[in-house]
């Protein structure tokens, strides 16, 4: 060092002294240490990946496009992609692996048996991962989707009233109300001889305006003219999805300078606005009454969801704040509106294909509402309908609505046939993600025999007598 020391000495000119060549030599110690730390820490990065994909190498994989792109844009969000996942299940009906680039890779599970140690994992060992689902925390924020552990649990315990039968049964009213509106609206439209109609969009209006009445006991009568609101929602739905298959659009400060980056933040705040709004006068509305007041005045009308969560309490009596009631409220609208229209609509397209189930379902909905003066269904009915609820659920599994969720490996997890899930993270994250396909497990042909087809009665008896289905049915109740 000293030799160096001496010619920085000689280039800045300074008297070569002991002082200054012992201060020469220090600065420059000091400056190769600050070299050498991020290069040991990029070698220790690269020893963990490359040490990672040597326990990934158990896994099967299709073969990549290349070694930059990996298997990226070998899954479409199409039609094609579906089929392209259905041939994939059925040449690795377990586990297979793919690449995002070169670096990210995400283990797939396809099978329950291979679902279920990480689904029924601990939160502290399969947290959700936020790759994909950070894109919706600007709009959404902590509500239950997005948030873990702590606050998720205690999020949980205080929204479970929400779901209590007593609160659930008037909105039974409030679906009829809104199913009536989309029904009058496709007679006026086949009346003016209008030869198809988009089957989602029309859905997806029913489905936003009979929870804007449940969750805010709103009306904005979107089925019939525009909303600012309900549009602003189905444009961040469509936004989030274009983002996720985008991949310079993962980084949030390029996403935000693009066009698509402002629109977004753009209806973020349409839809923050109108749910602060909301929630500030019912606030005011419950601290000007009290709370016992507030109570008596809700008594025989229907209770909706803002209305659960400023009452809420935890076990220490604290109660939800603004911020919190309108991270549930938007993750609520959100969720509810876009999985029930793409169910409710893929249930109506397969009827449409077996006319025969399709008659049988309307004779027994008939027979249900035959005495009935309004001819429709109540809370009540709802339990006595085996058949069409037996052909839901089977159209819900050849075509449910969310297709994949995931979860990142913080500790090894075992499987079936001993693999371990590595828990060693990839130079992105810390910890492997495994994408558990629901779609990819409904379609597997060694869980379900002919898997396209239609299982009508197979769905029935085997949910009642643990036979196929019975494992993809918990699916949904395991992944939370």
């Amino acid at each position: 060092m000293l030799p160096l020391a001496d010619q920085v000495l000689e280039l800045l000119s300074l008297e070569r002294t002991p002082f200054w060549t012992y201060a020469i030599s220090a600065l420059l110690l000091a400056a190769l240490a600050l070299l050498l730390r991020p290069l040991l820490q990029l070698l220790g990065l690269f020893h963990r990946y490359y040490v990672n994909c040597q326990r990934l190498h158990c896994f099967p994989q299709p073969p990549r496009r290349n070694w930059l792109l990996g298997h990226m844009g070998m899954i479409e969000p199409c039609e094609e992609g579906m089929v392209r996942v259905s041939q994939l299940v059925a040449a690795f009906p377990n586990t297979f692996l793919t690449w995002m680039g070169p670096f990210l890779p995400f283990l797939s599970l396809v099978h329950p048996d291979y679902l279920k140690p990480v689904t029924t994992a601990s939160v502290a060992v399969a947290p959700k991962d936020y790759l994909f689902y950070g894109f919706l925390k600007p709009w959404l924020g902590e509500g239950l989707l997005l948030s873990n552990g702590q606050r998720w649990g205690q999020h949980r315990r205080m929204l479970t009233p929400a779901f209590h039968f007593d609160i659930l049964k008037p909105y039974v009213k409030i679906f009829n109300q809104s199913t009536n509106i989309m029904h009058a609206k496709w007679q006026r439209l086949v009346s003016l001889g209008s030869p198809s109609l988009d089957m989602f969009e029309q859905i997806s209006l029913m489905t936003l305006d009979s929870l804007q009445k449940c969750v805010f006991s709103h009306s904005s009568n979107c089925q019939e003219k525009p909303s600012d609101y309900i549009a602003a929602i189905l444009e961040l739905s469509n936004l989030v999805v274009r983002r996720q298959h985008r991949l310079l659009h993962h980084i949030d400060w390029i996403y935000y300078l693009t066009a698509e980056g402002r629109r977004f933040h753009r209806a973020c705040d349409t839809v923050h606005r109108f749910t602060a709004d909301v929630v500030q006068q019912r606030r005011l509305a419950l601290s000007c009454m009290g709370r016992e007041a507030w109570l008596q005045a809700k008594q025989g009308k229907t209770v909706d969801f803002i209305d659960v969560l400023l009452l809420a309490k935890d076990e220490d009596g604290q109660e939800l704040s603004d911020e919190d009631i309108m991270a549930e409220a938007d993750t609520f609208m959100f969720e509810g509106h876009d999985t029930t229209a793409s169910g409710l609509s893929w249930v109506l397209y397969n009827l449409a294909h077996h006319p025969e189930y399709q008659q049988q379902c309307r004779e027994e909905i008939q027979e249900l509402v035959k005495d009935k003066p309004l001819e429709e269904l109540e809370w009540e009915d709802l339990s006595q309908m085996p058949f069409t609820t037996m052909c839901i659920k089977e159209s819900l599994r050849l075509h449910p609505p969310v297709t994949i969720i995931s979860r990142r490996c913080t500790e090894d997890i075992k499987l079936p046939d001993g693999r371990i899930i590595p828990k060693a993270g990839h130079i992105l994250s810390a910890g492997n993600i495994c994408l558990i396909s629901i779609f990819g497990t409904h379609h597997n042909p060694t869980v379900w025999p002919e898997p396209e087809k239609l299982h009508w009665a197979e769905l029935c008896t085997g949910r009642a007598e643990g036979g196929a289905g019975a494992d993809t049915a918990a699916l949904h109740r395991a992944a939370g």
